[in-house]
């Protein structure tokens, strides 16, 4: 398993490199944004981890070019512990979020979890429900052959829920499912994608296909 860093400070590059390696993996390091992302165009990395603060190109940046050529999970690490900025990096397709200071188990335990979801990932296949279609190996969505465009993150969401389509799913659920992060009680992240995904694919057709059980979660299927 190949493994890129992207950390401008030294001793916590060195830290990172010294730990992963004798851990197993193959790790390179950039210490720019620009480093970084020629590193990914250069070789096919299995997971990133990248800080948000970096010169030249800062985290999100790097994180925006990675998603619009690539699949590789991404590990944003950083200082930055604010929801605003965790919602912020998982919106544009982080896989995961860890804050500074952390404890090195905990990271390795993160990456252990995305790379053998990696390894599990079957060969998708093109979901329907109504006129609602969703192909994954593509990436794109169409609902009554219009194209829908979705962020990262809001793919994933509706990927769930057409995958498990007729299934009532909980909060929990979804933040588990597709944020593969334990987030505060008390964070709106759900009804805020639920409510982005639904201004996308209902609001301008007369068939609603997502639906809220109140106390319960939500639903995608095809109602009479």
């Amino acid at each position: 398993m190949r493994i890129l860093i992207v950390e401008d400070e030294p001793k916590t590059a060195e830290y990172l490199h010294q730990g992963l390696s004798e851990s197993g993996y193959v790790v390179d390091k950039a210490a720019t944004g620009v480093d970084g992302l020629h590193l990914v165009r250069q070789h096919a990395y299995d997971l990133v981890v990248l800080d948000v603060n970096l010169p030249e190109i800062d985290g999100w940046g790097v994180l925006e070019h990675i998603r619009s050529n690539s699949s590789t999970r991404v590990i944003m690490l950083t200082a930055r512990g604010r929801l605003v900025d965790k919602i912020k990096g998982l919106d544009l397709g982080a896989d995961d979020y860890l804050v500074k200071p952390f404890e090195f188990p905990e990271l390795l335990a993160r990456i252990r979890t995305l790379l053998r979801r990696s390894e599990q990932i079957p060969v998708p296949e093109v979901l329907r429900v109504a006129d609602l279609e969703l192909d994954p190996a593509r990436h794109r969505a169409f609902r009554c052959e219009q194209r829908i465009d979705l962020t990262t993150k809001e793919f994933a969401l509706l990927h769930l829920l057409m995958r498990r389509s007729g299934e009532v799913l909980s909060r929990t659920q979804i933040i588990s499912l597709v944020w593969d992060m334990n987030f505060d009680c008390d964070t709106n992240v759900v009804e805020v994608s639920i409510r982005r995904l639904r201004a996308k694919i209902d609001d301008p057709f007369d068939n609603k296909l997502i639906h809220t059980l109140r106390g319960v979660g939500y639903v995608l299927e095809e109602r009479a």
